[in-house]
C-alpha cells in the first residue's frame, strides 16, 4: 500500500492506493482557516497544518486499518511558495507567510535589482508569491525573527519534518523559491546570498521520485503500520497533481481547479518565458521540467461568493444547470488576491463591471465562472506567445466537477479537456504514485501512466465567437481594476 498526502490551503487530503493504483481509502481533514490580518497578507499557523495530517490519518487509520499496516512508501504534495521559518529547535518562529500573499512586491523589485541576471538561474521574474521576496519581507519588517532563523521550509517539508525528523524537499517544490538553479537542479548560491540566507539554512534537495527519510516508530504505531515507511520527496501540489494526471511527456498539459487556478505543461528542458510572468520550474520527476501560470483566486472566488449569498457554492454552480451558456454581460475581475500570472500585479483587486438591477444570484455565479475562465485564457495567451502549443489539457481539482464551467473553460481557451477518472484526487494521488516509485524504485514512465479518460469537454462551436468578443471586452475592461 502507499499513502498520498497532500496539504492544501483549505485542507489536507490522504489517500491509499494498492500495487494495482486502484483506490484503497481516503480522508479529509476539517476546513483549515487563513489569516488576513492586512491587505495582500495570507498566513497560516504550521502546526494547524500537522493538526490537519494527524487528524486525516487518524481518520484513514479507523476506516481502513489493514490498508494502513500495510503501508510501504509515503508521498507529500502542497500548496507551494509558503515560507516557514524556524529557529534551532525546529519551532516555528512567526506564522506561514502562504503563496497568495502580496505583501513583497518591492521586495521583488529589490531582488531583480540585486541580481539582474535572475531569470537566466531561476527562469522567470520575481513575483511577491516567491518564497525570496518573502525572506527580504521579513528582514526588512521583522528582522528579530529573521535573525532567528535557522531553517526554511516550504509548507510540505514542514510535514516531512514532523514526519520523519528529515530537513528535506525537492526540485519542483523548491525550484519555485527562487532559490534554485534551474540548470543545475542545486540551490543557488547567489539567489540565496541576495536574501541573506546560507545554504546550511536551506533543506537537503532530492529528487520527487527518491527516498528522503522513513516515518518515525512512534508516529507508525499510532497508526497501525507494521514497519516504517519510506518517504518520498514528493513535489508541489500543482506537479504532483500532474503525476497524477500521468503529464511527464513533452508538450502534455493540465488544468487544475483548485483555490487557485493552473495552467501545467511539461518540457523536456527548461524552457523560460522572457518577459512573460510564467514560471519555468522542475518537475517532480527527474530531467523534467515545467511551465506553470497560476490565477491566485478561482474556486475561493466561488467561496468568496457563496459566503456571501448565504448558499453554498455546490448549490450555486448546480441552479445554472450543467448545459453550454453564452458568456454574460456581467463581467467579474478574480483578482481577490490580486494578479501573479501573466500580469504580475500585486496591487489589482477584484470587481463585477457592469452590475445591473437585473442581475441575480445566478447572474453573479456565473460571472464568476466565467471571470475565472478568462483569466485563465489570459494564462493560455501568454504560454502561446510563448511559443507553447496549448490543444488539449487535462482537468483536475475540485472545479473541474462542474461540467458548466469546464464547458466554459474548454470554450473560452479553445482547447479541448479531457477528465480523468478521480479527478479530484490528483495531487494526493501523484503524491501516492511518487511513493511507489521511492518503495519499489521502479521506473517513473512505468509508474506515471495516464489514467483512463471518463469524458472529453470540448469547446462549444455555438459559443466560440460570442466567448472570444466578451474576452476581449474583459481583458481591456479588467485592466482598469
Amino acid at each position: 500500500m502507499y499513502l498520498g498526502i497532500d496539504l492544501g490551503t483549505s485542507g489536507v487530503k490522504a489517500i491509499l492506493i494498492d500495487a494495482d493504483q486502484r483506490l484503497i481509502g481516503e480522508a479529509a481533514s476539517q476546513p483549515l482557516s487563513v489569516a488576513r490580518p492586512q491587505k495582500g497578507w495570507s498566513e497560516q499557523d504550521p502546526d494547524l497544518w500537522w493538526g490537519a495530517v494527524c487528524e486525516t490519518l487518524d481518520a484513514l487509520r479507523l476506516r481502513q486499518p489493514k490498508a494502513m499496516a500495510a503501508v510501504q512508501g509515503i508521498g507529500l504534495s502542497g500548496q507551494m511558495y509558503g515560507a516557514t521559518l524556524l529557529d534551532a529547535a525546529d519551532r516555528p518562529l512567526r506564522p506561514a507567510i502562504l503563496w497568495n500573499d502580496t505583501r513583497s512586491g518591492a521586495e521583488c523589485r529589490d531582488l531583480l535589482e540585486r541580481v539582474p541576471e535572475l531569470g537566466g538561474i531561476v527562469g522567470r521574474k520575481p513575483t511577491p508569491g516567491v518564497t525570496a521576496a518573502k525572506l527580504i519581507w521579513v528582514a526588512r519588517h521583522e528582522p528579530e525573527v529573521f535573525a532567528a532563523t535557522r531553517m526554511v521550509l516550504l509548507p510540505k517539508d514542514y510535514i516531512r519534518l514532523r514526519l520523519s525528523g528529515e530537513r528535506a524537499s525537492d526540485m519542483a517544490d523548491s525550484s519555485g523559491t527562487m532559490w534554485l538553479d534551474l540548470g543545475r537542479r542545486d540551490w543557488s548560491d547567489r539567489m540565496l546570498d541576495a536574501t541573506g540566507l546560507r545554504r546550511d539554512q536551506m533543506p537537503r534537495l532530492h529528487e520527487g521520485t527518491e527516498v528522503t527519510g522513513r516515518l518515525r516508530r512512534d508516529l507508525a504505531a499510532r497508526w497501525g503500520m507494521a514497519g516504517q515507511p519510506v518517504i518520498a520527496g514528493g513535489g508541489g501540489d500543482n506537479a504532483c497533481g500532474a503525476c497524477g494526471a500521468g503529464v511527464i511527456g513533452e508538450g502534455a498539459g493540465t488544468l487544475s481547479l483548485g483555490t487557485s487556478g493552473v495552467l501545467f505543461v511539461a518540457n523536456a528542458s527548461p524552457r523560460p518565458a522572457g518577459q512573460m510572468a510564467i514560471e519555468t520550474l522542475c518537475h517532480a520527476v527527474p530531467d523534467v521540467w515545467h511551465q506553470m501560470s497560476v490565477v491566485l483566486s478561482a474556486t475561493s472566488c466561488l467561496t468568496w461568493l457563496s459566503a456571501r449569498l448565504k448558499r453554498s457554492p455546490k448549490e450555486l454552480v448546480e441552479a445554472l444547470g450543467p448545459d453550454p451558456r453564452p458568456p454574460t454581460d456581467l463581467l467579474f475581475a478574480p483578482f481577490l488576491d490580486g494578479c501573479w500570472s501573466p500580469r504580475n500585479d500585486p496591487e489589482i483587486r477584484g470587481a463585477f463591471i457592469g452590475l445591473a438591477h437585473q442581475h441575480d444570484d445566478a447572474a453573479l455565479t456565473q460571472a464568476v465562472l466565467q471571470g475565472v475562465a478568462f483569466a485563465l485564457r489570459e494564462c493560455a495567451e501568454a504560454f502561446r506567445a510563448s511559443g507553447t502549443r496549448l490543444e488539449r489539457l487535462m482537468a483536475i481539482g475540485g472545479g473541474s466537477q462542474s461540467a458548466l464551467w469546464l464547458s466554459m473553460l474548454a470554450t473560452a481557451l479553445e482547447v479541448e479537456l479531457d477528465l480523468p477518472e478521480a479527478s479530484e484526487l490528483g495531487a494526493a494521488f501523484g503524491a501516492a504514485r511518487l511513493a511507489m516509485i521511492a518503495a519499489t524504485g521502479a521506473a517513473p514512465p512505468e509508474v506515471l501512466r495516464r489514467p483512463k479518460i471518463r469524458a472529453v469537454v470540448a469547446p462549444s462551436a455555438e459559443h466560440a465567437a460570442s466567448y472570444a468578443g466578451a474576452y476581449e471586452d474583459w481583458a481591456g475592461l479588467t485592466r482598469l481594476c
